[in-house]
């Protein structure tokens, strides 16, 4: 019993620090958009030296687009900022900045 509590409180520990990751403005190149289905992949890219490589490619994420008009004003290949937010597991663009 002791192990199953500890393995839920591990687990919610890790989706709330999951959660408040999408909080700050991150950095990534976009890989594809779809503006039918109003979606958009980025490639996040890691900040800092860690490693001592700035340009290390990270996770591949796609985000619902909160307004349809963000995607108009990027393209595959561009490199941007961008915020979100995790709604029911799902990722929502609120923010969307060409570098």
């Amino acid at each position: 019993m002791g192990t199953a509590k500890f393995m839920l409180a591990s687990a919610a520990a890790i989706t709330m620090l999951a959660s408040s990751a999408f909080a700050d403005d991150m950095t990534g190149m976009v890989t594809r958009i779809d503006r039918l289905n109003n979606t958009i992949s980025i490639q996040q890219t890691q900040k800092g030296t860690v490693g001592g490589s700035a340009g290390g490619a990270g996770a591949l994420q796609q985000f619902k687009a909160k307004d349809a008009a963000m995607l108009d004003a990027v393209h595959a290949g561009d490199r941007v900022t961008y915020t979100a937010t995790d709604t029911d597991g799902a990722g929502t663009l609120t923010k969307l900045q060409k570098q």
